[in-house]
């Protein structure tokens, strides 16, 4: 029977937008219940007082929920939910009623099974559906609830998997549809649900469609324990979610971009129940229902639901009206599931083919740094929870977590060190790796993210049994798994001992586990060469060659590497093992090497190695010469002893003031900057030029060599310190400049670089540039949503949008802003820029969407030029003809290549028929 109804659930999706009922809680009140009604005859003598445990009352009044739910039906529900809010024994605790937990949920599922299955038979057109609720508890597993002490939890992973298994047993047993865990305001908690629901749906051999809800508590988007909509959905994604939503909070209209965001991200159904609006002064909710249909009504004609109904508030009557409003639109069709690797800390980390290499930091492993080792042992947690913040702000994008010492209780260890980084969010925005060789490390630390993390490591040197043990506890724990290239014979050393052992591992996983291969990252073993034992001499091209087989071979998996075990034998020399390890990444990047545990702070710029070095380097790498390994060993014992002064080589300062600030930029350098930009303001007798001219090609390099594959992000980031640096030591001189011309504002440019995206380089240069030509500049930083973007735009009266991105998701975020813009009925010119954009995205995807005047602008050089041209009332209209032209062009002759005729976008079928006269067209502003 249960089948059958899932069939008629899925069938039923397909048609149409299903409505849900409304709020249980609030409705329980509206009835001005006693201490009578809760207690009934079971609890009469019952020790503590019962008012208030909505929960109880499907055993003390089973008629008034009965009620509740048939008001709900006959007011439009399809799906009722069980009225199980607070149905763990964490929450019956309050009322000492814990024990009888599982009744409570038997007998609210048997109530809302009755009415559902009445309504059905009395319309069998229109089947009813029962949601066995599980709430969030009043416990939260990723903050602590003493602020002096926020290491400090008042609830643990396995006590809530406990009470949820308890509490999902019940619901089962009493006939739901659906499992739904919902109001998540800590996803950890939802994890901890999760795992229980899946153990226990394993232990009884059955399948039930599992929904998860969370609630964004603030306009940032963010749930209370911190995380992004995007983030939370791919910590849950794990459960084969029947559907993933938000809920209560907030009043419709607040969660529109968040539902919108969710709609976008999630490739399973979505759902949404609001609140009636943010509780008034007197705590009543005052969005009518006329004014949540109307809201939700353009939710569903934007195409991001398939679920709809109320939470707190939200009474028969606002149900009703929702149902009228969603009936006949046609519900959302998820997007395809891309086989990308989703990773997540309290903001998501993307891999996709084309990403950027991902930099796992390893200062905090206990092996790779004796700093935090130190700290760890000294139990200093507090300064080495510093060493993973500079670690992030060095660039890197995961951080990888180790304990394993003989004299540190890592398990102890693992839980302290994760539950601080969980109160830092500037550390927890990014995924963690637990890594560890113990199972139970590993194990304790997996119950302490909320986000999707990575375990290093698994393998199969200790059977295949084993192996797929762990790889499905990994998967149920919402992880992703590096897999080393060990087996029962040993560590795979050889190329083709490599490629085999992966490729064994791979298959195992996905074809016996079931582990989605986006989520393996494959390990091929780097291993350390130059020793001077002639067979380790082909371990570094045996790995890059591994690299580029497994690529071909094997769909979607990545590659990652500890890449400080490839110089072992130069240990002691840092300018050695840098230079090692920054050819290796070079070669291996291009072989199809996705992610390494390196030290993010200390990388050496490729194309800035001593040419000697390089080739000596070089040689041993790619063993090119039998006297390889010689000649790096002489010139390292040269080196040996001045090793910092080679790095601190200062024969660059007597070159030319602009290759020395080209040096400076390019490796990160900040000694000397200051007095360098000082020179060169007085050379070029305006700090104005020395950005536009000598800075400006610094960065310019740097772009190029990061582009290359020759400079990473952790040094990028550097360089852009170095800039920041330069243009401070300027920004007097440029105040004063601008202040003795005192004129009137040429126009008020806004800036942002986009949500999803921390950095700021090209967009922090370009508003310098800009305000230095007496624009005024409004920067709203990074990570900037397109609500604050529109808000701020509106609010200030703005000429001009600038947006800006580094990283590959940039570019999506940006398609999204031109399309809010449009649909808010902007029309002033917005500017794309940052390292990710081209001249052929924006043509092709991000002009089309909007159809005021959308301008690519390649450098920070060229944005003065591209601005005045836009705000001067006698060039705008040629200039943007031109430009729009240009643009059509490109699109034409990407269309000219395919076979399939591309659809106009409703921005460009708009546009046409708005046919503007950009010939004539002149600017909001005039000069």
């Amino acid at each position: 029977m249960m089948a059958n109804r899932f069939e008629q659930l899925t069938q039923v999706l397909k048609e149409r937008i299903l409505v849900l009922d409304g709020a249980m809680g609030t409705t329980i009140q509206s009835y001005g219940l006693s201490e009578v009604d809760f207690r009934g005859e079971r609890f009469a003598d019952h020790p503590c007082e019962l008012k208030g445990n909505n929960d109880i009352l499907s055993l003390t009044r089973p008629d008034i929920i009965e009620t509740i739910h048939r008001k709900f039906l006959e007011a439009g529900a399809d799906i009722i939910e069980t009225n199980t809010f607070n149905g763990t024994a964490i929450s019956q605790s309050d009322y000492q009623i814990e024990k009888h937990v599982y009744d409570i949920n038997l007998a609210a599922a048997r109530i809302a099974r009755k009415v559902a299955d009445s309504f059905t038979s009395n319309e069998p057109d229109k089947p009813r559906f029962v949601a066995g609720t599980l709430g969030p508890t009043s416990r939260t597993c990723s903050i602590s609830p003493d602020v002096e002490n926020p290491g400090f939890r008042n609830i643990t992973f396995d006590k809530l998997s406990h009470a949820y298994y308890e509490q999902a047993n019940g619901l089962i047993d009493g006939g739901v549809d659906i499992l739904l865990v919902e109001t998540v305001f800590d996803t950890l908690n939802a994890k901890a649900a999760l795992f229980a629901i899946q153990n226990l749906l394993r232990e009884r051999g059955i399948s039930i469609p599992i929904w998860v809800s969370g609630t964004i508590t603030d306009a940032a988007g963010r749930t209370l324990s911190g995380q992004t909509v995007e983030a939370f959905w791919i910590s849950v994604s794990h459960a084969d979610l029947f559907c993933v939503g938000l809920n209560c909070a907030l009043g419709a209209e607040e969660l529109r971009p968040h539902i919108e965001a969710l709609s976008k991200s999630a490739d399973t159904l979505v759902s949404i129940h609001p609140n009636a609006g943010l509780p008034n002064e007197f705590g009543e909710y005052d969005d009518t229902p006329e004014l949540m249909a109307d809201v939700l009504k353009d939710f569903a004609e934007s195409g991001f639901l398939n679920i709809v109904g109320g939470c707190c508030g939200t009474t028969p009557d606002h149900i009703r009206a929702i149902a009228e409003a969603v009936n006949g639109f046609p519900p959302r069709e998820p997007p395809s599931s891309h086989p990308y690797c989703r990773l997540s800390g309290l903001e998501p980390l993307v891999i996709r083919p084309d990403s950027l290499f991902v930099n796992i930091g390893e200062r905090t492993n206990v092996a790779g740094s004796v700093k935090f080792k130190r700290l760890i042992r000294e139990e200093k947690y507090e300064d080495a929870l510093s060493v993973a913040r500079l670690q992030v702000r060095n660039g890197a994008q995961i951080i990888d977590v180790n304990m394993d010492e003989g004299m540190i209780d890592s398990k102890e260890a693992m839980v302290k060190f994760l539950n601080l980084v969980a109160s830092d969010p500037e550390i927890s925005r990014v995924p963690i790796m637990i890594d560890s060789s113990k199972w139970d490390v590993i194990e304790a630390g997996l119950k302490c993210l909320q986000g999707k993390g990575v375990v290093n490591s698994i393998s199969l040197k200790d059977g295949v049994e084993e192996f797929k043990r762990k790889a499905d506890l990994i998967r149920r724990y919402g992880a992703a798994a590096i897999v080393m290239a060990f087996d029962e014979h040993g560590q795979a050393v050889t190329y083709e001992r490599k490629v085999e052992v992966c490729t064994r591992s791979y298959r195992i996983l996905t074809e016996e586990v079931g582990f989605p291969p986006q989520n393996i990252i494959l390990d091929p073993n780097i291993l350390t060469i130059a020793t001077g034992i002639e067979e380790h001499n082909d371990y570094a091209v045996a790995y890059i060659n591994a690299c580029r087989t497994i690529k071909e071979t094997l769909s979607h998996c990545l590659i990652s590497g500890g890449v400080s075990n490839l110089s072992f034998a130069f240990r002691g020399n840092n300018t050695i093992r840098e230079a090692m390890h920054s050819v290796f990444l070079y070669h291996a990047i291009q072989a199809g090497m996705d992610m390494g545990i390196v030290n993010a702070g200390q990388l050496t710029v490729y194309n800035e190695i001593p040419k000697d070095l390089l080739k000596a380097v070089e040689d041993v790498i790619l063993n090119r010469t039998r006297d390889a390994t010689a000649r790096l060993t002489d010139l390292a014992s040269e080196i040996k002893g001045k090793s910092k002064k080679r790095i601190e080589d200062i024969s660059w300062r007597q070159k030319p003031i602009e290759e020395r600030l080209s040096h400076a930029l390019v490796n990160g350098i900040a000694d000397y900057i200051k007095q360098d930009t000082e020179e060169a303001r007085k050379k070029y007798k305006s700090p104005l030029k020395v950005i536009e001219e000598p800075l400006m090609a610094g960065m310019n390099k740097v772009g190029e060599l990061f582009g290359s594959g020759k400079m990473f992000l952790p040094q990028v980031v550097r360089s852009a310190r170095v800039m920041k640096k330069a243009v401070s030591t300027l920004k007097p001189y440029l105040d004063a400049e601008k202040k003795k011309g005192d004129r009137k504002s040429s126009g008020r440019i806004l800036l942002a670089t986009v949500r999803g995206d921390v950095h700021d380089i090209g967009k922090n240069i370009v508003g310098v540039v800009l305000g230095c030509n007496n624009f005024e500049i409004i920067d709203l930083g990074v990570m900037v949503s397109v609500e604050r973007i529109i808000e701020t735009a509106h609010e200030k009266n703005v000429d001009i949008i600038g947006l800006s991105g580094l990283i590959t998701p940039s570019l999506d975020e940006m398609i999204h802003v031109a399309k809010e813009m449009e649909r808010h009925g902007f029309d002033i010119p917005l500017l794309i820029g940052g390292a990710t954009t081209s001249l052929t995205h924006t043509a092709v995807k991000i002009e089309p969407v909007y159809h005021g005047a959308t301008v690519y602008v390649r450098d920070a050089s060229r944005s003065v030029g591209v601005v005045n041209n836009l705000l001067n009332r006698e060039k705008c209209g040629a200039f943007v003809k031109h430009i729009k032209d240009e643009y059509c062009e490109i699109r034409e002759k990407r269309r000219s290549r395919k076979t399939k005729p591309k659809i106009l976008s409703l921005a460009e079928a708009r546009r046409r028929k708005v046919n503007i006269d950009w010939g004539n067209y002149q600017p909001k502003r005039p000069e």
